[in-house]
């Protein structure tokens, strides 16, 4: 007698997360890969980006540390743009220009060399920005969608479950429990994929809006050295 009752629980005592994801709607195991690519996707850009954006910062103001530690009134005797980092790349632009500023035979010849000078500056910190923002659009992007992907799945798998409650004639949690969880569960990793993508997202621009400004500061101060050692040319 007593074996007839405890067999149904044990029967039972199956149920699990891993079981359950198995058994889940076509619907809701598209959802759940989705989310988990996102997710894998998201910290792959975070962790590519934390290592690139402080490394970019760092070479950026050691090149600037060993620029400046120059003789102050000497533009060409500066240190050679190895080209590895932002702030020798946008020396290498203007220090053409103080080239050719060198052979510019004219007073006027020197104006217009500052002004594309200054052009060149400006396309060259857009560029370096653009370079160290590439892929902080995806962490947008998961950002922004992966609740609603979650979401769909929630609907979809609630939608199972009054479903089974509507086939079987019965409410008890047995048959919607397995529907309920689904939608819970893909829920909940919507915002696993979501929430680090946000945060960082925003440090990122953060981080990348700071950086833009350090090298904006240091193209201005070499268009200045340019614009005076270009007017000393003309007199």
């Amino acid at each position: 007698m007593e074996s007839d009752v405890t067999a149904p629980i044990v029967n039972d005592a199956g149920f699990s997360l891993l079981g359950l994801l198995l058994e889940a709607d076509i619907v809701v195991k598209l959802v759940l890969i989705i989310l988990l690519i996102a997710s894998l996707w998201s910290w792959a850009v975070i962790i590519e980006k934390t290592f690139a954006v402080s490394s970019a910062r760092r070479r950026a103001k050691a090149f600037e540390d060993a620029f400046w530690s120059g003789r102050a009134d000497d533009l060409d005797r500066r240190g050679p743009p190895s080209g590895s980092d932002a702030a020798s790349r946008i020396y290498a632009s203007i220090s053409r220009e103080w080239s050719d500023a060198r052979r510019a035979p004219e007073p006027n010849d020197h104006m217009m060399m500052i002004d594309r000078a200054e052009r060149s500056l400006r396309a060259g910190v857009d560029r370096e920005v653009g370079r160290i923002s590439n892929g902080l659009g995806v962490l947008a992007t998961i950002g922004s969608a992966s609740p609603f992907i979650g979401l769909f799945g929630t609907v979809w798998g609630i939608m199972n479950a009054f479903l089974n409650i509507a086939e079987k004639q019965d409410t008890s949690l047995t048959n919607v429990a397995g529907p309920i969880a689904e939608a819970l569960f893909a829920t909940g990793l919507g915002l696993v994929a979501a929430i680090p993508a946000v945060i960082y997202y925003n440090k990122f621009t953060g981080d990348v809006n700071r950086f833009a400004d350090q090298l904006d500061t240091f193209s201005q101060d070499l268009l200045v050295r340019l614009s005076r050692r270009a007017s000393d040319l003309g007199a």
